[in-house]
């Protein structure tokens, strides 16, 4: 008989997902890991469980602050890191997820350890040791499709390299195997948690020197600051979204997007290619003038013909593209070798050479037809007012 709710939810929950290891320190292949636990847990409830073992060698991060660290580093999966002091392997793992009244048991760890766990794990179901005991319905351990990122020869920037180039100072090749999403400030303190645990001084100068290979050409030219300057902006390779270059790194620069700030590696953002102004030359008789005023748009006018032809720019200039009257021949038009402005290019892109006469004869056809109505209107009021006043006196 189930006794509470709680424990009706417990048993109604019944198969767990896990990960174990190390993570000392934690790097861009435990975050892949973790996303894999979560994706293949799917439904079910997943968690994350640390070593405790602590050595110079290869466990420099304490405990409790390793797991402070994690759930820092990977805040989407912050609240499945376990800190239970009692859990010193997986058995010890496997016994209190049992406790916890979960029936079915499933471990996700890298390629090269799938074996290795899935038989040390059923080797013990419900054999009863100095873990204590568990006993589930069905055990599986399957891989999260990359070989375990604790391990010393993994390809990549595993955590026994990460160890190796902080004990080198490298601070600039340590950063690479964290995830994007560690600022540089929480990356300097993770460097000097590592070299305290191996028992190495705290670094307070970090150079941003990178010992690659001279097959890098954008490398070298960002290490010789010939590349990416604060206030840039960059295209996200792989997305076409713009961001701006806030802070540079050791090998990568902090971006901001959309009011929020990444680390973006070199390869992963692209340069804007820059737009040089060019120096244009001024119209000496019209120079003065707000804006700019091209010494070719006023070029074999006199200075009269210019004043007017500016006070038809500055008219003018003020209508929208697709009003006709933008497109008005400005003074000087007829008789100068000047260079049409882009309001007539823009119309005649778009409506051809003779849409562009139509329309001037339209304009002038209006203004006639306005001023025929206009001496209409006048014509009916002078008749009104006669009449009223033959009224008046009759």
């Amino acid at each position: 008989m189930i006794s509470s709710f709680k424990n009706y939810l417990i048993e109604e929950e019944k198969t767990i997902f896990f990960t174990f290891g190390r993570m000392n320190p934690p790097t861009v292949g435990h975050e892949k890991l973790m996303n894999e636990l979560s994706k293949k847990s799917g439904k079910n409830s997943y968690k994350v469980f640390l070593s405790q073992s602590e050595d110079k060698k290869k466990n420099p991060l304490p405990y409790q602050e390793k797991v402070k660290m994690v759930r820092k580093f990977f805040p989407k999966h912050a609240r499945q890191v376990m800190l239970d002091k009692k859990i010193k392997n997986v058995f010890d793992v496997a016994t209190r997820l049992f406790n916890e009244g979960y029936k079915n048991l499933t471990m996700v760890v890298g390629s090269d350890r799938v074996m290795e766990f899935n038989t040390l794990l059923n080797k013990y179901n419900g054999v009863k040791g100095r873990h204590g005991l568990y006993n589930f319905n069905r055990i599986n351990t399957i891989s999260a499709g990359e070989r375990d990122p604790d391990a010393d020869d993994v390809s990549g920037m595993s955590a026994s390299k990460m160890r190796k180039v902080a004990a080198e100072g490298n601070f600039a090749q340590f950063t690479q195997g964290l995830p994007k999403s560690v600022s540089n400030a929480e990356a300097k303190k993770a460097y000097n948690q590592v070299r305290k645990g191996m028992g190495l001084k705290e670094v307070k100068q970090y150079h941003n020197t990178l010992n690659f290979a001279p097959v890098s050409e954008k490398r070298e030219e960002y290490v010789k600051g010939n590349l990416f300057s604060v206030g840039d902006c960059v295209t996200v390779m792989g997305s076409d979204q713009l961001a701006r270059v806030t802070s540079l790194g050791s090998n990568y620069v902090i971006v901001e997007q959309d009011g929020k700030h990444y680390r973006k590696w070199l390869d992963s953002v692209e340069l804007l290619e820059k737009e040089r102004k060019k120096e244009v030359a001024q119209d000496k008789d019209v120079k003065k003038a707000k804006g700019s005023q091209p010494s070719v748009y006023y070029k074999g006018l006199s200075k009269s013909t210019k004043k007017k032809r500016l006070s038809h720019f500055k008219k003018y200039g003020k209508y929208n593209d697709d009003n006709p009257a933008a497109y008005k021949q400005a003074p000087g038009d007829k008789t100068a070798k000047t260079k049409p402005s882009v309001h007539t290019l823009k119309y005649r892109r778009m409506y051809g050479e003779d849409a562009v006469e139509l329309a001037k004869k339209k304009i002038e056809r209006e203004k006639m037809v306005d001023k025929i109505k206009h001496a209409r209107m006048l014509d009916r009021a002078k008749v009104r007012k006669i009449k009223n006043r033959s009224t008046a006196n009759a």
